[in-house]
């Protein structure tokens, strides 16, 4: 996910669109560049230029958007031949920013003929986001009608039909809670690619381990509840791929069973059949789905909305250590699980070689845990960097980041006080470093905002200015994370943050990702191979440490944002180049500047491996990794594999909006993303339970930014794209620790959410 970007950045977002758009002749314009031009009128509610140029590609277009619909059989799959119908992907949208248009001005009638023309004209037709993904527009327009139809989606009107039953009574919750499969078979090959667990006793163990868990089907089907929830129709096989609709249902009976018979592979069947059992309550069920996937089925994957593999053996265990820290009372531990995939650092699924141990159940008593070694009795087995911030290994292999000899946690957050109305895509986007609104001498954000305690959206008598600076260090915050460019950078202000706040700074340089830097333009993008790219790069990087790696703020240097995505850069295709050219910034920001260590900012885990063999400099393995509630998973432990260094999350975090939820629901629901999170980075920090390379990580974000759904005046609810959060999809303007209320009083109303006040009492 594309985050912190400013707005000379995105100045450039669209000339992608339009440099790869159709050319209806000499003369004419391409058909991405209206297309960008449409949306850009459309944010700006100009609707007579929103109509001129959707117009305009629609008439230069329609014709040949037609005959590559009439070609085509299926939806296209992949980047090349999506764009082989560009005409039909922007005649398409010309219509959908249309009916967009329409819906704002309140004409509901003539926006759902719209819609309803696309989905029966133009069903293989998709858009392209900027952010990297494709969208499939008639999805978006059946949506969208059922929006002003019903108030909900189709789902949710389909939800009504019947009560949901939001608990599950199981017919056979099994004889064994922690079920011992060695007594129904046998482990064969274990820590090895060959492994293999095979059943003896295939219906003693259908009868430990219950119903809908592998092996135990027969059991499921004489549930009368599955029986009358199909009579009822709550589930069946009556639409391709239905389980997937039921997932984040609130009927999680129809839920279950109909993903416990889903035609979908059973490590994937078990793993959503065990979310769906923990939001029943039914955790030790859910336990037992999640361990039936390590034993049965280690390799499983499944595959991300952005067409990367996702090992579910691997999150099944993470599950597991999850739901074991939170429940301690079960008394039991998964001891020495891990499954390693060799090869799995990047997109090929051929090539992984699956290496499993399925571990073992062990009983454990709390009262007689061992304590374990703390920082005063190990020895430092190596140290990184010399001067007042160092890194430093113990002899039993965890890392702390230590400050004038003291262990520091980073207790970070994404700070972008966006003021409703402004947008990088239109270009208005300000500096909340030396935006003063209000003309009072003082910066907006940082010392004028208040908080709306009745939430009225409005500035009373008791709800004086406090400012984001105080607020943020009454939550706990120590650290904020920050780049140098493209805006000017206040270093008075980020003084006065460390001085009276205690508020150390992330400094950062983008490295070239979104073309930043490096000098080349946003399409090809820039060239970790073109020495005079590199030379800019490394330029852009020695100005940042030169003018500030004597300020009392720093904490360390941060490099790049993603890089390995491929936005408006190559990393994704030359991954080698690209790390072997952060070791060189790396070793120049040594040369300059010993005294603050030097990190990286990943996608995830992509590519990790080569940044072990290719960037021995850098200090500290930073990833932006939204994964879900449970943590990071397998992250910690595969960066001290593959790299033996310190890891901390350099972007985390979860909306507040949960569709078909209050306001209540939706903050308690990202405030136990959250919390699971940072517990997660707790347990994996020194001395703790997990693989102790963990620093902290940095919080996305302080602030909602109304811009990301691209009308940044409406603080929209649309999903952007599907993944691990409450209700299945990000909603990016809502990722706040703070609202902004209604947005009349921006960029000065704080509503603090359930979040703020979690970490407050974690961080304090």
């Amino acid at each position: 996910m594309l985050k912190k970007l400013a707005n000379l950045i995105f100045a450039f977002a669209f000339c992608l669109l339009a440099l790869s758009g159709l050319d209806a002749g000499e003369g004419s314009p391409a058909s991405a560049e209206l297309i960008a031009k449409a949306w850009e009128a459309h944010g700006k509610k100009d609707i007579e230029a929103t109509w001129r140029y959707s117009e305009e590609c629609i008439s230069l277009y329609k014709e040949e958007a037609a005959r590559q619909q009439a070609a085509l059989v299926a939806l296209p799959k992949n980047k090349d031949e999506i764009q082989k119908v560009q005409a039909l992907n922007d005649v398409a949208t010309a219509y959908f920013i249309q009916a967009e248009s329409l819906m704002r001005q309140g004409k509901l009638e003539d926006s759902k003929k719209i819609f309803q023309f696309i989905i029966d004209k133009y069903p293989y037709a998709q858009a392209w986001d900027q952010f990297g993904w494709f969208w499939q527009i008639a999805e978006a327009s059946q949506k969208s009608i059922k929006k002003m139809e019903t108030g909900s989606t189709e789902l949710e009107e389909a939800q009504k039909v019947f009560a949901p039953s939001t608990t599950i009574t199981l017919f056979d919750p099994g004889r064994e809670e922690f079920v011992d499969y060695k007594k129904y078979g046998e482990f064969k090959n274990i820590g090895t690619k060959d492994y293999q667990y095979l059943i003896k006793d295939q219906r003693a163990l259908s009868q430990a381990v219950g119903e809908g868990i592998y092996p135990n089907t027969s059991s499921l089907k004489a549930d009368p509840a599955y029986k009358k929830a199909l009579e009822e129709k709550r589930f069946g096989f009556t639409r391709p791929d239905e389980e997937w609709d039921l997932v984040h249902s609130p009927d999680l009976e129809a839920a279950f069973f109909k993903w416990a018979t889903a035609p979908q592979p059973q490590g994937l069947k078990l793993f959503y059949q065990g979310l769906i059992l923990e939001k029943a309550g039914l955790i030790k069920h859910a336990l037992k789905c999640y361990y039936a996937i390590v034993v049965h089925f280690p390799g499983s994957y499944g595959i991300t909305y952005f067409r990367t593999p996702w090992y579910v053996g691997q999150a099944a265990i993470s599950k597991i250590n999850f739901l074991l820290r939170r429940h301690p009372e079960f008394g039991y531990k998964l001891a020495d699980a891990d499954i390693r995939i060799i090869n799995g650092f990047d997109n090929d699924i051929a090539n992984d070689i699956v290496i499993t141990n399925p571990g073992k159940w062990v009983k454990i008593d709390l009262a007689q845990r061992p304590v374990k070694p703390g920082r005063s009795s190990l020895k430092i087995r190596q140290s990184r960097g010399e001067g007042k911030v160092r890194l430093v290994q113990y002899e039993n292999q965890d890392w702390q980041l230590l400050v004038d000899e003291k262990p520091y946690i980073v207790r970070g957050i994404t700070y972008l006080p966006t003021k409703v109305g402004q947008s990088p895509h239109e270009g208005t986007l300000g500096n909340w470093m030396t935006e003063d609104s209000d003309n009072n001498g003082k910066i907006d954000g940082p010392f004028d905002s208040f908080i709306d305690k009745n939430q009225n959206n409005l500035q009373n008598s008791d709800e004086p200015a406090v400012g984001d600076f105080k607020l943020m260090q009454e939550m706990g915050v120590n650290t904020l994370r920050i780049y140098h460019h493209p805006n000017k950078v206040n270093k008075e202000l980020l003084r006065e943050l460390y001085k009276n706040y205690g508020i150390s700074v992330i400094m950062g340089d983008y490295l070239g990702v979104y073309a930043q830097g490096s000098g080349a333009s946003w399409n090809p993008g820039t060239d970790y191979n073109n020495p005079e790219q590199k030379r800019n790069m490394l330029e852009s990087v020695a100005n940042m440490v030169l003018e500030f790696k004597d300020e009392p703020y720093i904490l360390f240097w941060l490099l790049g944002n993603e890089n390995v995505y491929g936005v408006a850069c190559n990393a994704k295709s030359e991954p080698e180049a690209f790390f072997k050219f952060v070791d060189e910034a790396a070793l120049l920001i040594k040369a300059l500047d010993p005294n603050h260590p030097v990190a990286i900012c990943n996608g995830d885990v992509f590519y990790l491996d080569k940044f072990g063999k290719n960037a021995p400099n850098v200090d500290i393995f930073g990833a932006n990794a939204y994964r879900g509630d449970y943590g990071f998973g397998f992250l910690w432990k595969q960066v001290k594999d593959e790299t033996n260094r310190p890891a901390f999350i350099t972007e985390f975090g979860c909306s507040a909006y949960y569709e078909g939820k209050g306001q209540e629901e939706g903050e308690f629901a990202q405030a136990q993303y959250h919390r699971g999170c940072w517990e997660d980075i707790e347990s994996n920090m020194a001395f703790g339970d997990g693989s102790g390379n963990a620093l902290g990580g940095v919080v996305f974000e302080w602030l909602d930014e109304w811009w990301k759904g691209y009308e940044p005046s409406i603080h929209d609810k649309k999903g952007l794209w599907i993944g691990p959060f409450p209700d299945g999809t990000m909603h990016e303007e809502w990722l706040g620790l703070c609202g902004q209320g209604d947005g009349k009083s921006s960029p000065f109303l704080r509503h603090l959410r359930k979040a703020y006040f979690m970490y407050q009492e974690k961080w304090r």
